[in-house]
């Protein structure tokens, strides 16, 4: 039997969102339905709301989540019901031709429910990233379920986005390695995590670049050596001042903004490698001199979802924060109940919070 649950929309673009009933199908083939412990405020999904992703309003916002399986659909096997996971929305399909060649963490057909969830009055929702969590209860691909040991479903549900972007990208995407040296350009979520997992992997000198002192404060609790505010300081000068006078290993931009690129390019290394992570508006370009790309070497990335492999990585990262080795927590700045949602964009356009948790009490 189909069941209704609370969610929180977003009816239309710019529209403060709304806390609704939401009706949840009964999982088909292939498809899990979980119960929703906690999911965090990301910065995508305020981009939802404002119509900056796509316009199939209304949308089911919410997808940094972490929860239990409640029951699967025919044909599942990975997941059974009471198994404890954590929401992805990369669920690589095994198939195309990124999978085929080795590199699944570019799956080009990731997978999502095929039923849609939808309002009472029959009205089809559009899930946030394919999962939709701001939901007590939300239909997913088993795909996106990557079971793990128990843990603060508040903490680990942020691996579902923001944090293993930034993780990733410093340390799959940028490849840091023990005596490496890196700056990370913003210091949000994104970009502590990126800190964070520099540090994990031995980098010993880790730059943090921002224009937020609290920012730049979090930048130290998580692992930074140095930190430069470039409200005041030249940055790229700052980093290389810290490196020998030579820029550093591995650049993270976690701001996705041409001048932030453009500093992260001249502050690595000859050869060393840059990572945008930062997600750049379909406007914004960057222009640089061909003979700076071609004199400088090195490597110019972008790194998609931290080029993560959730069966993968969820898994060792949650091992990590259980060993108190990786400071998953650091990252709640405070939790939330479910009708506090709109009130946290509000905080997080502000610059007050790494992350805002919706934490729901595990019954509908």
């Amino acid at each position: 039997m189909p069941q209704t649950v609370q969610g929180v929309i977003a009816r239309s673009k710019g529209a403060p969102v709304e806390l609704v009933d939401i009706v949840v199908p009964d999982p088909g083939p292939g498809e899990a339905v979980v119960v929703v412990e906690a999911c965090g405020v990301c910065h995508t999904d305020l981009h939802y709301r404002e119509g900056g992703i796509n316009d199939d309003f209304p949308f089911l916002l919410g997808h940094e989540a972490a929860g239990r399986v409640e029951a699967v659909g025919e044909g599942v096997t990975d997941v059974a019901p009471g198994d404890f996971v954590i929401l992805n929305w990369r669920a690589v399909c095994g198939q195309c031709r990124a999978c085929l060649r080795g590199k699944p963490w570019y799956c080009f057909a990731t997978h999502n429910a095929t039923q849609k969830m939808t309002l009472t009055d029959g009205t089809e929702l559009s899930p946030a990233l394919g999962i939709g969590a701001f939901v007590e209860k939300t239909l997913v691909a088993a795909g996106q379920c990557t079971k793990v040991d128990e843990a603060d479903a508040a903490a680990v549900g942020l691996l579902g986005c923001g944090v293993m972007a930034g993780f990733g990208a410093a340390v799959n995407t940028g490849g840091v390695g023990r005596g490496d040296s890196v700056a990370v350009i913003g210091c949000g979520g994104v970009g502590n995590a990126a800190i964070a997992g520099a540090k994990v992997a031995g980098a010993t000198t880790i730059v943090a670049v921002d224009v937020d002192g609290r920012k730049l404060e979090w930048a130290r609790q998580l692992g930074a050596t140095h930190t430069v505010d470039a409200s005041t300081e030249d940055p790229v000068e700052a980093v290389r001042a810290l490196t020998g006078g030579h820029g550093a290993d591995v650049v993270v931009e976690a701001v996705g903004r041409p001048e932030t690129y453009e500093q992260a390019f001249y502050a690595r290394d000859l050869a060393g490698t840059v990572v945008l992570v930062g997600v750049p508006t379909p406007d914004k370009e960057v222009t640089l001199p061909m003979i700076d790309v071609f004199g400088r070497g090195g490597a110019l990335k972008s790194s998609w979802y931290g080029d993560c492999l959730p069966s993968r990585d969820f898994p060792m990262l949650v091992e990590l924060f259980r060993q108190g080795r990786f400071p998953l927590d650091a990252f709640v700045s405070e939790r939330i109940g479910i009708g506090d949602v709109e009130a946290a964009f509000d905080k997080m356009h502000r610059g007050e919070v790494l992350r805002s948790v919706v934490v729901l009490d595990g019954s509908a």
